[in-house]
């Protein structure tokens, strides 16, 4: 068999019978560079002049991450200067999928800004903007960051998918989004983008009937922007996500009318409603007084009891549940109620809060197998006349199917 298959394959190997790895046919070669890291593919290109051929085919370039910092204030491994040169000078108009990853430094912002403003000649279908610290590209003239993207925006025909939270951008620039991409764009991130308007994202969902997947802030959502989302053009909405977050302290947040949830539902019965909320607890008074069709809701900071009461209320779609903080004042009640009225929960995480181990252990029972999420630390659950912290893993347990116990603060 060895023989034969030397013979088979003679042309790959050399006259001293070591495989000559210069004969290679280029399509496995091509495979093989698809699986090194970059700098290791950039040592094999040096071995002879196929390999660096090799090195240069453009499917190696449709998918790039830029990781801009500066060296003395960051942890991650920037990608050299002469690369970046290299590759907008020979791979521009190859690249498709790119991302840029910057540190809080607002000279990394200004770098991405500069090579985003000389791609001229390529046709990007994804695009993201990911700050890994601090808002970077915040801090950077509006009108440098605009000037960048636009440029983007009017040579890519074909963008699909699209994530700038935490940047400038503002209505001008997506309406150039929207003249030039309308039919593709599919997925939107842009939380965190306070120079835009609820009229500039209605624009872009007007226009954009393919929009599968959108996250915003709260301010940007409107009762016209759920009907243009669920008007006949468009298609089936997958993912919206929605932050509601306190700028100052007792802000005052608009209401969404229950038609026009119930128009979304309507149109896109299986959508994912996303709903993060980093709220004051005096500011929850405009939620949660009719039905919303959220299926992932959480808490970030203090929730009061009042609210987790009308959640059981008002969300029977909802699917996950994690409450970080709520007080001093024992949640029975609302999980309780949560357990009958919510039928499709089945993730559940509680933080610094306080549950009777009896009423938990009912939430369990009502719910049953169909938790298969379900994170409690040890600290929320207050032992009473029926169970302790020592044996409520047990009951627990045989109420999930599977073995179960509480999560426990590290102690170091």
């Amino acid at each position: 068999k060895k023989r034969l298959l030397r013979k088979r394959f003679s042309h790959y190997y050399s006259e001293d019978g070591a495989v000559d790895w210069r004969q290679l046919p280029e399509e496995i070669l091509l495979q093989i560079f698809q699986y090194l890291p970059l700098l290791d593919r950039a040592f094999a290109s040096q071995v002879c002049r196929g390999w660096n051929q090799t090195f240069h085919m453009p499917e190696l370039w449709r998918c790039f991450e830029f990781e801009l910092n500066q060296h003395a204030s960051s942890y991650l491994k920037a990608t050299h200067p002469d690369l970046i040169k290299q590759i907008i000078k020979r791979h521009s108009n190859h690249l498709q999928y790119v991302s840029f990853k910057v540190d809080s430094s607002t000279e990394s912002a200004e770098a991405a800004c500069d090579i985003l403003s000389q791609l001229v000649n390529c046709s990007l279908k994804t695009l993201g903007l990911i700050s890994t610290a601090r808002p970077s590209f915040m801090e950077l003239p509006k009108s440098h960051f605009i000037s960048a993207l636009t440029v983007v925006f009017v040579n890519s025909k074909s963008l699909s998918s699209l994530k700038i939270d935490d940047t400038p951008v503002d209505d001008p620039s997506l309406k150039v989004l929207v003249a030039n991409n309308s039919d593709t764009l599919k997925l939107l991130k842009m939380s965190s983008c306070p120079h835009v308007s609820p009229a500039g994202i209605l624009c872009v969902a007007d226009q954009c009937h393919g929009l599968r997947e959108l996250a915003l802030n709260y301010h940007l959502l409107s009762d016209e922007l759920l009907l243009a989302l669920s008007s006949e053009r468009h298609v089936h909405l997958e993912h919206l996500r929605i932050d509601v977050v306190s700028e100052n302290p007792g802000q005052q947040f608009h209401s969404i009318k229950k038609s026009s949830w119930d128009a979304m539902v309507r149109h896109s019965p299986k959508f994912n409603l996303v709903m993060y909320f980093f709220l004051y607890e005096d500011e929850f008074g405009p939620f949660f007084r009719d039905e919303v069709p959220v299926t992932h809701l959480y808490f970030g900071s203090s929730v009061s009891k009042e609210v987790l009461g009308r959640v059981g209320l008002t969300c029977p779609r909802l699917v996950e549940l994690v409450v970080c903080a709520n007080g001093l004042r024992p949640l029975d009640e609302e999980l309780i109620r949560i357990a009958e009225r919510c039928r499709q929960l089945s993730a559940i995480g509680l933080g610094e809060c306080e549950v009777s181990c009896s009423a938990f252990v009912e939430f369990v029972k009502m719910c049953g197998g169909r938790l298969t999420q379900l994170s409690i630390m040890e600290e929320v659950l207050v032992p009473d006349n029926k169970y302790g912290p020592d044996d409520i893993h047990w009951e627990v347990s045989k109420h999930l199917g599977r073995v179960w116990f509480p999560d426990m603060m590290p102690t170091w």
